[in-house]
């Protein structure tokens, strides 16, 4: 295989980054926004309306971090993955499909969370496969490439989805059918772009198939937690992981709804993170180039540090062009941490343990984020102001920073 020559079955797989991209980036941007029209007409107000957001985020999250060990240790088992990835998929979906319909704010988010619950489920299944489809020393660069693709295809459906939004009026169409559309736009996008994963994929790292596999799934992830006690490198990992990506899931789950809160006009909110995304396809690339020449380690160190600058600065941020530099360098590293904690964490487990390995990796991920969205909408409404309610991310890295430099020595020890 020619060296950066991806493969068939590598490039199906960074189809599903671009797939359910769409969805992440509709729910970090235009969602929040819509949301927030619907808590205006119920007469809640901006701080409320940033809680409430950061709540529900919370709950999605704190269901995959409950839920995803369990089934990512089951998918482990042969001819298991696929399906369990499949059903989760497709609750995204259709749940994406589903915030159509709902006008009052309650159902809506209720709507949300079943939607995100199935997106971050099937990250678990998805990541894992990561083993299955390439090289150990090729994950850098295909797990950034996927990322990569990922920012920069579901800008496709978004800047569709923003014309119809924008246009409404222009198109005859109301706001409510309006959103409508895009939801099923995403939703269609989506579905189409993870057929050629479902079709051409196959398990090839994987333990026995059991005759009771919830039961064992169980008991299998159970006897996980008490082998880490002599695999120091993964669990001070996952619990470093816990912290510096949680800052970076909640800084891209509240960026909309931080600004729209801070009084910034919503089209300018939309263009701003549409040059996150610009700007993360290059860097991300980048990274994964890097990564060649340097320890994956160190740059991740770079891009926790730099998230901590970030953090930072957005406690004095109320200029909109202040958000848009803060944008922009939320791109150049938003890719590159997500990328190479993902490939940085399948090297040092065991291939056959993937699914399970990875559903402990969702909780430390995702799952976490409910930390941070939660400690920002309380600290919000403690405080009354937005500023001081994002400052709370700046400690979390820094504690994610300090535990990782110590996971990457346990690391380098056992080499």
């Amino acid at each position: 295989m020619a060296r950066g020559k991806l493969t068939k079955l590598e490039k199906y797989w960074i189809l599903y980054d671009v797939a359910n991209s769409a969805f992440i980036l509709l729910v970090t941007t235009i969602v929040p926004i819509y949301f927030n029209s619907l808590a205006e007409a119920a007469g809640i107000s901006e701080v409320d309306y940033l809680a409430y957001w950061g709540y529900a985020a919370s709950v999605a999250t704190l269901v995959v971090a409950l839920i995803g060990p369990v089934f990512g240790t089951m998918a482990d088992m042969k001819n298991y993955k696929k399906p369990i990835f499949t059903i989760s998929m497709m609750v995204g979906v259709l749940g994406c499909a589903a915030l159509s319909f709902p006008t009052s704010w309650v159902i809506f988010l209720a709507v949300f969370v079943i939607a995100k619950v199935g997106f971050s489920t099937s990250l678990i299944f998805y990541d894992s496969m990561l083993s299955d489809v390439t090289e150990p020393e090729r994950m850098d660069e295909v797990s950034s490439q996927g990322y990569a693709w990922g920012y920069i295809g579901s800008c496709v459906p978004f800047i569709a989805s923003l014309g119809i939004v924008l246009g409404n009026e222009a198109l005859g169409i109301s706001m409510t059918v309006a959103m409508g559309i895009s939801f099923f736009l995403n939703a269609a996008w989506w579905l189409v772009l993870t057929l050629p994963l479902l079709r051409h994929y196959k398990q090839t790292h994987y333990s026995p198939k059991r005759q009771h596999a919830v039961r064992d799934a169980f008991g299998t992830l159970y006897r996980t937690f008490r082998e880490m006690k002599s695999q120091k490198h993964i669990f001070l990992f996952l619990l470093s992981f816990f912290f510096f990506i949680d800052g970076v899931y909640t800084v891209i789950d509240m960026a909309t709804a931080f600004g729209s809160a801070l009084g910034f006009d919503s089209t300018m909110l939309l263009l701003a993170l549409l040059l996150t995304q610009i700007v993360a396809f290059p860097f991300a690339l980048l990274f994964g180039k890097v990564a060649k020449k340097y320890r994956n380690d160190v740059l991740i160190k770079v891009c926790i540090v730099a998230y901590t600058a970030i953090a930072l600065f957005a406690i004095q941020l109320d200029q909109a062009w202040e958000f848009w530099l803060l944008a922009g360098c939320v791109g150049m590293f938003q890719g590159g941490i997500q990328a190479l904690s993902r490939s940085y964490f399948a090297k040092i487990i065991p291939p056959e343990k993937a699914g399970e390995y990875f559903g402990l990796f969702d909780i430390c991920g995702k799952g976490a984020s409910f930390m941070g969205t939660a400690l920002v909408g309380l600290s919000t409404q403690l405080t009354g102001s937005t500023n001081w309610g994002v400052s709370v991310l700046a400690v979390i890295f820094l504690i994610g920073l300090v535990l990782f430099h110590f996971a990457a020595k346990q690391s380098s020890a056992r080499k």
